[in-house]
């Protein structure tokens, strides 16, 4: 057992960054709760406003949209002020955007909505920007991707609030009239419909609003660490030019980028795959939806379990030889949902949660290391590539729409595009246990 194995990860010097680390943890649990009752909604939103999957997969370039378009502004706000500062401004646009919902019901249309989750969404890539690399400052180098991985371990629990939130509180609680009987529907029955299930949608973000008002209070009066933020000085092209030179960053953004898409996708379409399947077996549209949330919340309890048992693993296990292992793993399950029909290719679609439970903070931890100061620009480049959350999808959602492709239900093809994702994060998987072996 080596050295780094003994250590406290969450302490420098002799100083413990206990509560700091706990605090800004929490961040992490508030901004999966976003995501994940976020993906439900671009079957929810198609329904509720009689649109097809490509439109309501909107949402998601909307929520994605917000991370690629504020990643860097936030670096520059964060190398100007502080990594606390940074998460102050990210929980105030986060409450901003949530409480806008309720304005944004109120016009019965569908863009205003969209609106509300970009604002939402730039206060998360503030958050994001922000909190990874105070979490890496948080102790030691040697430490770093473990405490990263400890940190993001919370992340997946505030996704699993998410997601029981959107099943319990929102899909349970729409009108269970079908998209077909929707579409018969008179425009003014319609608009009665579409109020009413809109009312339901907006209760859980307004609540989430305010406990994100609260946090903010709570953090302002905490004192943080200011370790790391000792350099106002902002320079961001220099800085960029000085980082993109380097190989382990430079192919790390790109892996990120595929590995934020595969997430998204595999998390978003989950509801169609297992509709489809699930109406194939007898189940009317509502229930089949309902269950595969279901699903969805199984497979983000197998992620959070994965996610502990592979950071206890990093400890012994070279992090891109296992980063490799988990993404051929996957894409060995991705084969399962394109080619095997029914529930077994619903149960690999589940299992793929296992293998990407490590990748998000193993890439990020593999990026950043050893950037030092321009781990604040360097994190931007990371966060904007979460632009593959906003960009595949849609693609995806394109491929669903043509109901069979190539004899086969659209929605298996369309798993193609996950499939892909995998083989990139392999290769960087590869590239780094090559260069760190």
């Amino acid at each position: 057992m080596d050295k780094e194995s003994n250590q406290s990860i969450i302490s420098k010097d002799g100083v413990s960054y206990l509560v700091p680390f706990i605090l800004v943890t929490s961040c992490f649990a508030l901004w999966g709760f976003a995501n994940d009752i976020t993906n439900p909604m671009v079957k929810a939103f198609s329904k509720i406003f009689r649109m097809s999957v490509t439109d309501g997969a909107l949402v998601q370039v909307a929520f994605y949209g917000g991370y690629f378009a504020m990643a860097f502004p936030a670096a520059m706000f964060i190398r100007k002020y502080s990594y606390k500062a940074g998460v102050l401004m990210g929980l105030g646009l986060y409450a901003v955007g949530a409480l806008l919902f309720l304005p944004a019901s109120m016009t019965g249309m569908y863009y205003p909505f969209l609106a509300a989750y970009f604002i939402l969404t730039c206060g998360l890539s503030f958050l994001e920007t922000s909190c990874n690399p105070y979490i890496l400052s948080m102790g030691t180098e040697e430490t770093s991707t473990r405490r990263l991985n400890l940190a993001q371990c919370f992340n997946p629990m505030g996704s699993l609030c998410g997601m029981y939130v959107a099943m319990n509180f929102i899909q349970a609680k729409l009108n269970p009239a079908s998209t077909e009987e929707r579409a018969l529907l008179s425009d003014q029955d319609f608009a009665a419909m579409r109020d009413s299930d809109l009312g339901v949608l907006i209760t859980p973000y307004l609540i989430i609003g305010a406990v994100i008002a609260l946090m903010f209070i709570v953090i302002f009066f905490t004192k943080m660490p200011h370790n790391a933020d000792q350099n106002h000085d902002v320079h961001p092209l220099a800085t960029l030019k000085r980082i993109c030179h380097i190989d382990y960053y430079r192919e790390g953004v790109i892996a990120q980028f595929f590995y934020v898409g595969v997430q998204i996708m595999c998390w978003t379409f989950i509801i169609q795959y297992g509709t489809r399947v699930l109406m194939n077996e007898g189940m009317t549209e509502i229930d089949a939806e309902v269950m595969s949330q279901r699903y969805n919340i199984i497979a983000m309890v197998i992620f959070v379990s994965s996610r502990f048992i592979c950071t206890f693993f990093l400890k012994y296990i070279n992090a891109g030889a296992l980063l490799g292992i988990l993404a051929t793993v996957g894409a060995l399950l991705t084969l399962g949902v394109i080619f095997i029909d029914g529930r077994m290719g619903l149960y690999c679609l589940v299992a793929i949660s296992a293998c990407m439970s490590l990748m998000f903070p193993t890439i990020y931890g593999i990026a950043l290391q050893g950037l030092g100061d321009d781990a604040k620009f360097g994190a931007a480049g990371l966060i904007m590539a979460i632009l593959g959350g906003s960009v595949l999808p849609p693609l995806q959602a394109n491929i669903i729409d043509q109901h069979t492709l190539f004899g086969m239900p659209a929605v298996n093809v369309s798993f193609f595009l996950p499939l892909v994702c995998f083989l990139v994060i392999i290769v960087y998987g590869y590239r780094t246990y090559t260069r760190t072996k």
